[in-house]
């Protein structure tokens, strides 16, 4: 490793501080009006130049947002004069061509790739640090208090191993890892019990994804290998996502819905 990449050695030997992702969320929710600041104090050339980046920024998003906006083109034909009369039971007809403008299969992986889905419970309350993480005290005179233990649903992989207690810094209990699921099928109107692959994505918080945590709202993907449901080509689907539409420490149990 080259000298002057000591921060990264750092975070790799002792990992991130405990509220790094909290603070990064902040910095982030904050941005919005540094930026309005900024645009508001800025005079002459500089002002210029920063409002044309701002705008390109904006086009693009606007852009990324129509992607995945676009459904279905719907177009009429242009009428063709062949000089031939049209029957009479043709004449209120409208002859239309429905072209997909991006297959589903790209649109998809698009989406994605964005980390945007069309889910059951588009918006969830955000859960914080104090409910999902409670402070153990450790060391000879329990003064220290650098370990966290989670206290929600969680879900951790066969081949996962912990590390010794001494370098442990995030406990998640036996009692509360879960493997199955009860997923529903919108179409079908039938639930199927199916094994969790993992945790794809938890609204609240990266480190809650990163660590496994389920909680009301969260992307998991199941193993939907016994449904016997197959693509366009014949293979039979594997894994799909479904989001956890109750609250699992409460219930005992990870109800969730299919996302089709």
């Amino acid at each position: 490793m080259p000298q002057n990449e000591y921060i990264e050695l750092h975070q790799k030997r002792f990992g991130r501080r405990l509220d790094y992702e909290e603070r990064k969320r902040k910095k982030e929710a904050r941005k919005v009006r540094e930026v309005s600041e900024k645009a508001k104090k800025l005079r002459g050339i500089k002002a210029k130049l920063y409002n044309r980046q701002r705008f390109t920024e904006k086009v693009q998003m606007k852009k990324t947002i129509k992607a995945h906006e676009e459904k279905k083109s719907k177009k009429q034909d242009a009428p063709v004069d062949d000089g031939g009369a049209v029957p009479h039971y043709l004449l209120d007809r409208e002859n239309q061509s429905r072209a997909k403008v991006l297959s589903n299969m790209i649109k998809q992986k698009r989406k994605e790739k964005a980390g945007k889905w069309e889910v059951p419970i588009p918006k969830v309350k955000a859960v914080s640090d104090m409910e999902v993480f409670k402070s153990i005290e450790t060391g000879k005179r329990k003064k220290k208090s650098w370990k966290r233990m989670v206290t929600k649903v969680c879900y951790v992989g066969d081949a996962f191993t912990r590390k010794p207690p001494k370098f442990e810094r995030f406990i998640r209990p036996m009692a509360l890892r879960f493997k199955t699921a009860h997923v529903t099928h919108p179409e079908l109107q039938a639930t199927f019990h199916l094994p969790i692959i993992g945790v794809k994505k938890n609204p609240s918080s990266p480190m809650y994804t990163s660590l496994g945590v389920i909680t009301k709202g969260t992307v998991i993907e199941v193993n939907i290998s016994e449904l016997g449901l197959v693509t366009q080509s014949g293979k039979v689907v594997w894994g799909k996502y479904a989001q956890v539409t109750n609250n699992p420490e409460n219930d005992g149990c990870i109800n969730a819905v299919l996302i089709v």
